[in-house]
């Protein structure tokens, strides 16, 4: 079998390996997430804020089960060296962007090779590992991005602070080249009969040209208005699009998304759970270092250390939940409980106010990291044991796809929310204070700017414009536009929690999958190579 002819030495350096992969993915969201708001500050681009997070989103999504089929086709290693060496370089373009719009530009480069480490990394586990070893490393995995969300914000914060925000993007280039030396020599290889006529290009090019369109026209709307030509007129493309690739989909030998897995229940349940679950880890990955910088007024440093908490919840809640999977029989309750208590932290995080203290703000977050941590291992391990070993990948990069596209929904329409309800909530608390006219004159736009909040450099050049008998509005104006964004995502918060509930929900339906081994297919492997394994034993019945 595949996993009883690695020795263990061989298991641990491609484990590591492809753990590199996954770090280097994982860090530069988190790490790029604090410097954020200094990034669109320096660059003037709080109105394109979202356009950093969605165009990295938009582009990964589109890969994901793209890279999924393909590996199970053409084997995994291939595309996490490809993904590597193109992110990294992607990462370089990042750092010498000169302009919002180049830095969107490689941030979408920067997806579409992040989409193939994504779709490879956990399907790798069950090429390599038991059922039982595999529920313990995917707790592990799941450790990974807690630990990245650990590292990422206290080193963005660090290096923006210090060196500047282009430090942020350097910082993947070791990473990245650490992880393709170690992939490309240890990594076995699954070679497989598979040759490009399997490969779905008609279905590929249909899911772009469906997705694409729908995402940009929940980024846009925020600007264009949800009713507006532009935006309905994606939407009605978008959708038109998707079902065409619903209709190819039924039609081709090797689809890249087989839709009749879908009747296999643990399936269906998974990706549910993980698309709306992914609507509220997002909503704090984005919107967390906004509240913080913006409405507590703490530094980009800072703001990285009170996310610390948060992951070191979800890497001991992640590894716990590897190692409970194998030892209890209805585990799949395990996810339900994480979705509850991350839900309960995400209310907690609503009522976060100019007032809030940092320890209140450090609880809710720890509760959203311990339920985010329960959900990662637990649902690709379901997924990976209810079905036959040819869908491995497929099924695995669906539930990394259906995360995607809910943390894409949730940063185009929180986000856009947010834009939409701001400017509204600023005037009505700039109104609350009186504002001389001296003072507007002598202040420009920035005491109605929420761009001021996110630049301490700015706020204090911007008061030392003032006169000593203007300077203490300039506090005040400070105040009511912190309290104007508190308010406005404290609305944004609440409506996560309900789009989380949905998750919460479907989770009780899931039912009991037991760990299965896997039977390898009668093949003989050359230098360096793993002999591929075939599909499960159990009839094609199994699936539905």
């Amino acid at each position: 079998m595949p996993q009883a002819e690695l020795s263990t030495r061989i298991k641990v350096l491609a484990t590591v390996g492809v753990m590199l992969a996954l770090l280097l993915a994982a860090l530069d969201q988190t790490i790029v997430g604090t410097a954020l708001p200094r990034i669109v500050a320096e660059l003037n681009g709080l109105d394109r804020y979202t356009w950093l997070i969605t165009g990295y989103l938009v582009a990964s999504t589109v890969v994901v089960p793209i890279a999924g089929k393909l590996g199970d086709l053409f084997g995994r290693k291939p595309f996490l060296i490809v993904g590597m060496i193109g992110f990294v370089a992607a990462s370089a373009l990042c750092g010498v962007a000169q302009d919002m719009t180049q830095l969107i530009i490689f941030r979408i480069l920067q997806g579409l090779f992040g989409g193939m480490l994504f779709a490879s990394a956990f399907t790798v586990l069950g090429d390599i590992y038991s059922p039982a070893e595999r529920a313990r490393i995917q707790g592990l995995f799941g450790g990974v991005f807690g630990l990245s969300s650990i590292i990422g914000p206290v080193v963005g914060g660090f290096l923006t602070d210090n060196l500047g925000w282009r430090w942020v993007f350097y910082v993947n280039l070791p990473v990245g080249l650490l992880g393709v030396l170690v992939v490309a020599a240890f990594l076995p290889f699954v070679r497989t009969k598979a040759s490009w006529r399997d490969i779905d290009f008609v279905g590929s090019a249909a899911l772009a040209a469906g997705l694409i369109p729908v995402l940009v026209a929940l980024s846009v709307a925020k600007d264009q208005g949800w009713t507006s030509a532009p935006v309905l007129g994606l939407l009605g493309f978008g959708i038109a699009m998707l079902i065409t690739f619903f209709v190819i989909e039924q039609r081709v030998k090797e689809p890249i998304v087989p839709f009749k897995l879908f009747k296999n229940r643990a399936f269906a349940v998974s990706m549910v759970v993980g698309f709306f679950a992914a609507l509220g880890m997002f909503g704090m990955i984005i919107f967390v270092p906004l509240e913080t910088q913006g409405v507590l007024g703490v530094s980009v440093t800072n703001s990285g250390l009170l996310l610390t908490p948060m992951m070191f919840g979800l890497i001991v809640s992640s590894v716990v939940t590897g190692n409970l999977i194998p030892r209890i029989k209805h585990y799949h309750y395990l996810g339900s409980i994480g979705l509850a208590v991350m839900m309960i932290g995400m209310y907690l995080m609503a009522q976060t106010t100019s007032a809030t203290s940092q320890s209140s703000v450090t609880l809710a977050i720890v509760l959203v990291g311990l339920g985010l941590g329960v959900t990662m291992p637990l649902y690709i391990n379901a997924v990976q044991s209810a079905l036959p070993q040819r869908y491995l990948g497929v099924g695995t990069s669906q539930i990394q796809f259906w995360r995607s596209v809910g943390g894409t929904v949730s940063s185009a329409i929180l986000g856009s929310i947010l834009a939409q309800r701001l400017p509204g909530a600023i005037a009505d608390q700039l109104s609350r204070v009186s504002l001389p006219p001296a003072f507007k004159t002598a202040i420009g736009g920035s005491a109605s700017n929420p761009n001021a909040l996110l630049d301490p450099a700015k706020i204090a050049a911007a008061k030392a414009k003032l006169t000593p008998q203007l300077a203490p509005l300039f506090d005040q104006a400070m105040h009511a536009i912190r309290n104007a964004l508190a308010t406005t995502l404290h609305d944004t918060f609440l409506i996560a929690v309900a789009l989380a509930s949905i998750a919460l929900i479907a989770s009780l339906f899931m039912p009991d999958i037991p760990l299965r081994a896997r039977t390898p297919r009668q093949q003989q492997p050359s230098f360096g190579e793993v002999p591929a394994s075939p599909e499960a034993a159990e009839p094609e019945a199994a699936v539905g």
